[in-house]
């Protein structure tokens, strides 16, 4: 490699050396390019203006020390002046940053006593919170309480908001002095964390700072402190929670045991602490606040499983416990209990209404055993009651099935204990169903029967029904009868997750869901307390509206809405959002009549509108789905345009679209890709055709592909149905049906011999494939062969080519050293030769004067 550097180098001097004039040019032009860079630089370097000062961000009035020229030094002195500081990160130009300006400014004037408010701009490049912090977002919140934090509130930027976090880091703990301060703290849904401490040895107990830390940390995970932590210092309080031992920290569970922080196993720190409560902690509602832009937070909740999303007017200020709120915790509660005595009063309810048989055990001739069908008393009312036993006739087998899984067992029991009457029952559910199951009671017969009786009783099928069991007693109190809620997520593999969001901050997503008006303020006019409700079945892609009637209370609805989606068989309708059609509304009511107004080319469908038109049985449709987003679909709008104009005149052929993004339709319709094309020809709604995938959209094959599938050219013999009975009506269509089903046969066998033909094809032409490949491997295998001979004297010539430079570069520096010693030899020899004619010269100038001196002594 040096080598050829070299050789490259010694040609360029040799060329330069031949040529002066080349690097003449070479240096020039080298001059003119650096000057070229130069001065466009300098000239880029005026352009560039620079950057005006930054101005004060807030109002003079606001009690917020506004930091805007990012001055992050100031912060640690104006922290150390108070006990609870705010910290607002803000970029001036950021548009969520001047709207949570207002924000913070309203909160600042009520609570500026209390909290130090500072405002900084971490946008100017000068700045010192510029240089040290690397946002992604703005605005940013920050607080400190005493020397914790910072403390991120991540809610919403609003100010009822805003000032609940700030009220709940300035007091983190609630002091409870009495019992029923601590029954009333324990009696509301949310978790609840009771900390013991003495104050009597020291101003603050040593474990006290670090249960106040925790209840910190709970706030920077859960900005809305739906985890409330508590306080005791008086031990008989202590006692009504078994707590007896100081510095204790007690976990509140109301569908389980309650806990005791381990000390033994965990440090007693405040993250051991927060990290063990959010752990081991119950939560039976959960707050969703979708932050409004690209976030996985509503599909992270929705794919653990169905969600029942309650949209709420909420107050985080309310000095009052939200009502709606109660009622909906209430029912979450009783939804997940599932201890024994709930189990117990869903069997009390069950009794309150069934329907017995009983029957003679076939392995005993004196016990008989009552099979009872119980319902849920939530499911029925008074003139629905009905027994759904199987037939004795054909459910038999069903009936003895059930007396071998619970009554057999029961009578061997009574005869070892050789007792005169025994009684045994046992239930279990029906088909997985919640609302519904079989209790089965075995009983022996009396032994004082006489012989007729006896001859009797062993060719009784069935006896009188008795009288339900003592064992299960029917409920007289209505309020211990079973709701059919309570318990409901330990009965039922349809279980429901309980999801709260405000109303006023995702009115958007409850439109979407199906909620009706343009704010969330006509709710209050529909539902009477501005509450929403949906269940969101990701799984499936279903969801459910619950639809309350103006009578029925807020409970109660969602009680039948949740039993409903639980059943096996559930009756709710899928929800389908569509295009409210507000501009036919709106021209309907400036216009009355609407003869006035021409029938449109395409008529543009919605999700109400879909099945009347599509359905209609004297029209062929021709459906043509699309979406706003679909380049190919607007491309086709022409084409879709010029069929409609050709069948304007024609008034049994409609050219309708639907937009399948905006508007959802039942499942049988949908299609897999966008644009897609489907002909619903009249009287035969459901031999809908598609339009072909290979074929492009174009007119003449739209029109041809209406008059092939069309209604009106297929069954153009269609006679008219007689009125003179319903006989000669169905015989017409029968006739039709089978010539069509002809038609379709023939068109089959046609089918098949075009598809062998085919295959007769693909077999020749697979043959012929098979001799080409062979042929070609043959030739590759060739070529592989020259390909390697022309490699090898590749690698000769190269090899020769290489001794041929190297003797060359020989003969170079040989030929070099000749013409040096050639000059040097020529140097040589004009010296030898003026030496010689100097002496020459001398020695006839010698000889000349030795015959002057010969001649003058002559």
């Amino acid at each position: 490699m040096l080598r050829r550097v070299r050789q490259s180098l010694r040609q360029v001097l040799f060329l330069m050396a031949r040529r002066p004039g080349l690097l003449c040019g070479a240096i020039v032009l080298s001059v003119l390019l650096v000057l070229a860079v130069k001065f466009t630089c300098s000239r880029a370097k005026n352009v560039v203006a620079a950057a005006r000062p930054p101005v004060r961000f807030f109002s003079t009035e606001a009690p917020v020390v506004d930091l805007y020229l990012g001055q992050l030094d100031q912060v640690e002195r104006l922290r150390s002046m108070a006990e609870v500081s705010l910290i607002f990160f803000y970029a001036p130009w950021c548009a969520h940053s001047m709207a949570a300006r207002q924000e913070v400014q309203q909160v600042a004037k009520k609570l500026a006593k209390q909290v130090q408010f500072v405002a900084v701009n971490c946008w100017w490049s000068q700045g010192k919170c510029r240089r040290q912090n690397r946002f992604y977002q703005y605005p940013i919140i920050h607080l400190f309480y005493r020397r914790f934090g910072p403390i991120e509130y991540k809610g919403p930027f609003v100010a009822p908001y805003v000032e609940s976090f700030i009220l709940r880091v300035i007091t983190p703990l609630t002091y409870l002095p009495s019992r029923a301060t601590l029954e009333e703290f324990l009696s509301y849904h949310e978790p609840r964390v009771v900390g013991f401490f003495q104050f009597n040895s020291s101003p603050q107990p040593p474990g006290y700072i670090t249960y106040l830390s925790s209840a910190l940390q709970a706030l920077k995970r859960d900005f809305r402190g739906i985890v409330r932590f508590g306080v005791v210092t008086n031990k008989q309080v202590a006692e009504a929670i078994s707590l007896e031992e100081d510095e204790t920290v007690y976990l509140y569970r109301r569908l389980n045991s309650s806990l005791i922080f381990p000390r033994r196993e965990r440090n007693f720190t405040s993250e051991a602490i927060c990290s063990w409560v959010f752990e081991h902690h119950e939560t039976v509602l959960h707050w969703l606040q979708p932050p409004g832009t690209k976030s996985r937070l509503l599909e992270h909740e929705l794919t653990k499983g169905p969600a029942l999303l309650l949209f709420l007017p909420h107050n985080p200020l309310g000095s009052n416990p939200n009502s709606l709120l109660q009622q909906v915790a209430d029912i979450a509660v009783r939804y997940h209990s599932c201890d024994i005595n709930n189990h117990s009063n869903l069997d009390k309810s069950f009794t309150s209404h069934s329907c017995c048989q009983s029957v003679l055990l076939p392995e005993s001739s004196t016990s008989v055993c009552e099979v009872c069908l119980s319902l849920s008393q939530s499911i029925l009312t008074s003139s629905s009651i009905r027994c759904m036993f199987p037939s004795m006739a054909h459910g038999e087998d069903v009936l003895q099935s059930y007396l071998r899984h619970c009554c057999l067992h029961q009578e061997s029991a009574s005869v070892s204990m050789k007792t005169t009457t025994s009684l045994g029952c046992s239930n279990f559910l029906n088909s997985y169903s919640p609302f519904s199951q079989y209790s089965a009671c075995c009983r022996k017969v009396e032994p004082q029967l006489n012989q007729s009786q006896t001859k009797e009783e062993p060719d009784m099928q069935k006896v009188p029904p008795m009288a339900p069991s003592s064992s299960i007693p029917p409920s007289s109190d209505p309020q211990q009868e079973g709701d059919g809620i309570t318990g409901l997520w330990c009965q039922t593999n349809r279980t429901l997750r309980f999801y709260v969001l405000d109303v006023a901050l995702n009115w958007p997503l409850a439109l979407r869901l199906g909620a009706t008006g343009n704010t969330s303020a006509s709710l209050h006019q529909e539902a009477g307390d501005g509450s929403f409700a949906a269940i969101v079945n990701l799984k499936d892609e279903v969801h459910y509206v619950l639809h309350r009637s103006p009578e029925a209370t807020l409970t109660e609805s969602l009680e039948a809405f949740i039993r409903n989606f639980s059943a096996p068989y559930s009756l709710l309708q899928r929800h389908l959002v569509g295009e409210e059609e507000r501009k036919a509304g709106d021209e309907g009511t400036r216009h009355p009549d609407k003869h006035q107004h021409p029938r449109p080319l395409i008529t543009e469908l919605t999700t109400s509108s879909f099945l009347p038109s599509v359905m209609d049985l004297q029209k062929d449709v021709l459906l043509f789905y699309y979406t706003q987003w679909c380049g190919f679909c607007s491309v086709l709008n022409h084409v879709i345009i010029q069929l409609a104009r050709l069948l304007q005149g024609n008034g049994t052929i409609t050219v309708a679209r639907v937009n399948v993004a905006r508007n959802d339709l039942p499942w049988e319709f949908m299609v897999d890709h966008v644009p897609s094309i489907l002909l619903f020809p009249k009287y035969r709604k459901h031999f809908s055709v598609k339009f072909p995938d290979e074929l492009p959209i174009t007119l003449p094959n739209l029109l041809h592909f209406i008059l092939q599938h069309s209604g009106s050219v297929q069954y153009a013999d269609k006679p008219v149905a007689a009125s003179s009975g319903a006989e000669e009506g169905v015989g017409p269509i029968f006739r039709a049906e089978f010539r069509a089903l002809q038609h379709e046969v023939q068109a089959l066998h046609r089918a098949r011999e075009r598809l062998s033909q085919q295959l007769a094809q693909l077999w020749r032409d697979n043959r012929r494939l098979k001799f080409d490949t062979r042929s070609l491997e043959a030739q590759n295998a060739e070529l592989q062969r020259e390909r390697q001979s022309l490699e090898e004297q590749h690698r000769e010539k190269s090899w020769q080519l290489g001794e041929a430079v190297r003797r060359l570069q020989e003969l170079a520096d040989t030929s070099e050293n000749l013409l040096n010693e050639n000059t040097l030899l020529r140097v040589l020899l004009r010296a030898l030769k003026d030496r010689t004619e100097t002496k020459e010269h001398e020695e006839v100038e010698r000889t000349e004067a030795e015959q002057r001196r010969n001649h003058m002594a002559s």
